[in-house]
């Protein structure tokens, strides 16, 4: 049976072995890397469909950079 490293987790201070194929982080145990690929995931999803708060910071940009100064 091959030994894996033993690494200790930087979020939660777990200690977990680090096998090969591991999804995720290598500094951080498999809970926490679900916990942090979910997060992500849901963050990105809300920024896709706020559509709104997008456009308002397109605009926002485009006066900032295009702005005259008279």
């Amino acid at each position: 049976m091959p030994s894996y490293p033993i690494k200790t987790c930087v979020l939660c201070g777990e200690e977990f072995e680090l096998k090969p194929g591991k999804p995720s982080f290598a500094n951080r145990c498999p809970s926490c890397s679900e916990e942090v690929d979910t997060k992500t995931k849901h963050d990105a999803d809300v920024l896709k469909t706020d559509k709104q708060a997008n456009a308002a910071r397109r605009e926002a940009m485009r006066n900032l950079l295009y702005r005259k100064d008279n």
